[in-house]
């Protein structure tokens, strides 16, 4: 795979929020939904979202930076001190050893002692290997290939969000996955689930992933603005002077909230913690901006307050 800033198209000095938006318009470009069965479109979508896996976590990020995994997440092989150039001798420390390169022998006649055991215990160590099986690179040719990745969007609601209840996921397959939405899940941010794809079609591999892209389904009352919602609530005029309870609907239900007496238009509430979800398992807010509303039907005794208020004042 290539190198993920490079699939992201950002700078290695790049921001968090700066790599996010590049992988959502990625995302939003490339996803099999928008590109029915462009295969280059599909294999570029999974670039992205393997790139993303990458630089979206904050731990795998500087191990890529710092060269201890690779562009798919594997662990490097970071080599020997000793062997090759530079700085002459065995890797052994013995005398007189020639710099820069290295025999490998076993059985009769190895100048080295014990030098079968010492490149066995390497290689088992190195490439994992049990005494008597296939190892190093003959194990990793033979490694059988994995299943294909299978891509779903997923339309959420709000209310699902803020649920611990699973929600279903259909693939184009028919497959159907119930999974539970994790905390501070975001609007176009694509679950991997490991192992539910295709299955391998050849040597018995792994099974591919399946790919779920959350989308917020617009919401009747709510806007969202991160994790906190907005909402417009009416007022009547007799509560926006004298002051009262309004009763505001929240993604669990209502609660009532109190306003103070000389309310004017345009004033905001905030209900802490009925927000969306975050990361760390706390929740945003909701914001209510308050609008005075007359009655919906003409009121005789309020026009005639008016009436008489206004002839007063000649």
């Amino acid at each position: 795979m290539r190198d993920p800033y490079t699939v992201l198209g950002v700078a290695r000095t790049a921001s968090e929020a700066e790599i996010k938006s590049a992988f959502r318009k990625l995302a939003k470009k490339y996803h099999p939904d928008a590109n029915g069965a462009d295969a280059s479109a599909s294999a570029l979508f999974n670039e992205a979202n393997q790139a993303y896996e990458i630089l979206g976590d904050k731990e795998k990020r500087g191990q890529f930076d710092r060269g201890e995994i690779d562009a798919e997440g594997k662990v490097k092989f970071q080599g020997f001190s000793g062997f090759g150039g530079g700085g002459g001798g065995s890797p052994f420390g013995g005398p007189g050893a020639s710099s820069g390169s290295f025999d490998f022998r076993s059985g009769a006649g190895a100048d080295i002692p014990g030098a079968e055991n010492i490149f066995g215990d390497f290689f088992e160590q190195a490439f994992g290997a049990k005494r008597g099986a296939r190892s190093g690179f003959t194990a990793a040719r033979n490694t059988p290939s994995k299943g294909e990745d299978i891509n779903a969007t997923l339309k959420v609601r709000l209310e699902d969000v803020v649920s611990d209840e699973k929600v279903e996921a259909i693939f184009p397959n028919g497959k159907r996955l119930a999974i539970r939405l994790p905390e501070g899940v975001e609007d176009g941010q694509v679950i991997r689930l490991r192992g539910q794809g295709q299955p391998a079609v050849f040597n018995g591999g792994p099974a591919g992933d399946a790919l779920v892209t959350i989308s917020f389904a617009d919401h009747a009352r709510f806007s969202v603005t991160g994790r906190d919602l907005l909402l417009e609530q009416n007022v009547d005029l007799e509560t926006a002077v004298l002051g009262g309870r309004v009763t505001v609907e929240t993604l669990e239900g209502r609660v009532a909230t109190k306003i103070q007496p000389w309310t004017t238009s345009g004033r905001t509430l905030r209900l802490k913690g009925k927000g969306l979800t975050r990361k760390d398992g706390g929740r945003g807010d909701i914001l209510v901006t308050l609008s005075i509303a007359l009655p919906a039907q003409p009121d005789p005794e309020l026009t005639a307050l008016f009436e008489k208020r206004r002839d007063e004042r000649g």
